[in-house]
């Protein structure tokens, strides 16, 4: 159990750390432009700001399935749902500064591609004999 709390924790600080720098390294003009309270929507930072999110979501999954321990999809849905309700949170609070599309799919992917990452990293079932 702890384990498993513990691989949720990790999952989800893989996640903000990898999208924290990555912002910070690759967006800074939209990270700036959206600090200020200004309407961003340069199609291309925004499909890349996407990508990251998968990135991030994808180690994230990982990086939690590899730590639990039992039904590692549960645990890896568990940590994905967090980032879920994180993100609604955060893009509710810049709804108006980027294009609805950009939200609806940062929000759409953070569930399927976390949990299918966690399905990659699980240890394959070993043959019996």
């Amino acid at each position: 159990m702890i384990r498993n709390i513990g691989s949720v924790i990790a999952g989800y600080a893989a996640w903000t750390v990898l999208w924290l720098v990555g912002n910070a390294l690759l967006f800074t003009q939209a990270r700036e432009v959206v600090a200020a309270g200004e309407a961003f929507e340069q199609t291309g930072p925004l499909v890349g700001i996407l990508i990251l999110s998968v990135v991030c979501s994808v180690v994230a999954g990982i990086v939690t399935a590899r730590i639990a321990r039992g039904n590692t999809a549960r645990v890896v849905l568990i940590m994905a749902v967090l980032l879920l309700a994180t993100g609604i949170a955060v893009q509710a609070g810049v709804w108006s500064l980027m294009p609805s599309w950009y939200h609806i799919l940062f929000l759409l992917m953070l569930i399927p591609v976390a949990v299918t990452a966690g399905r990659w990293a699980r240890p394959a079932a070993r043959p019996t004999r």
